[in-house]
């Protein structure tokens, strides 16, 4: 009786343990996904995405971005992909799609670019040039110049009109929570041009909401297209706050392009 005890005991710790190596070289085998939140937004913006990232077995980073300056955001985010040690799909939301296209430059890990709600500019194009490309802005109005000591200014989003220019399709009461806690981005963060543009030689892939008030979805979809993105897609009535309002979307198409790399 105790031999055939102990047997089957070895055969459950083998089986623990092969299933345990299994999951491991699956979680090893998937691309560490990194995202980078843009203006008016924070970190914790993700976390929708995040828990359907995680529960499908992925792991995240949600960078901090500065939101300073896109060169030095850009060196900011660049330095945690450098931390990673396999491949990695680069997620960045509005101004942080600036960020991503410069970070991912001589990054031979970042497989996939993501831009979600985001800019994905050519060389020597800012946030503020494309945004006017083309109709359908309202932020100009919404926003908030605080000066800062350094003669610098930092822009916000005013508290009141957060709801409807941001995350018109987010409740009412979390869109309050965000628009206290949101993160100020350096006018001239807006304003700096971009250097080479990643998304030329990285495949890059976009969603974006129909009723964005922040970029006008006519720019979104002349990006997308001049970067020949492998999958875009348009959410109806989606805001500017998709991450936040349709995280499930955001994480499927997120997903697909890790399981393209």
């Amino acid at each position: 009786m105790h031999k055939i005890i102990r047997a089957l005991a070895l055969v459950y710790a083998c089986c623990v343990s092969d299933s345990a190596t299994a999951q491991a070289a699956d979680h090893q085998a998937k691309p560490t996904i990194v995202l980078v939140h843009g203006a008016f937004a924070e970190s914790s913006s993700w976390n929708g995405v995040i828990a359907e990232l995680n529960r499908d077995g992925f792991r995240t980073i949600a960078a901090a971005n500065p939101l300073r300056g896109v060169a030095s955001d850009a060196a900011a985010v660049s330095a945690v992909i450098g931390s990673i040690g396999g491949r990695v799909v680069l997620v960045g939301h509005s101004y942080g799609g600036p960020v991503i296209t410069e970070a991912a430059n001589g990054k031979n890990n970042v497989k996939a670019l993501v831009y979600v709600a985001g800019f994905a500019p050519d060389k020597g194009e800012s946030s503020l040039t494309l945004s006017g490309k083309f109709p359908g802005s309202t932020l100009g109005e919404a926003l908030l110049p605080v000066a800062r000591p350094d003669g610098g200014q930092d822009l916000y989003i005013q508290p009141e009109k957060f709801h409807e220019q941001f995350a018109a399709d987010v409740p009412a009461a979390q869109a309050s929570l965000m628009a206290a806690t949101q993160r100020p981005v350096a006018d001239a963060a807006l304003a700096e041009p971009s250097g080479a543009p990643s998304w030329k030689t990285i495949p890059s892939y976009a969603i974006y909401g129909s009723a964005d008030r922040n970029i006008p979805p006519a720019v979104m979809k002349f990006m997308a297209e001049r970067a020949h993105s492998v999958k875009t897609i348009v959410v109806e009535g989606g805001s500017h706050a998709l991450m936040v309002s349709r995280p499930e979307a955001i994480a499927l198409l997120i997903e697909e392009a890790a399981s393209a790399q």
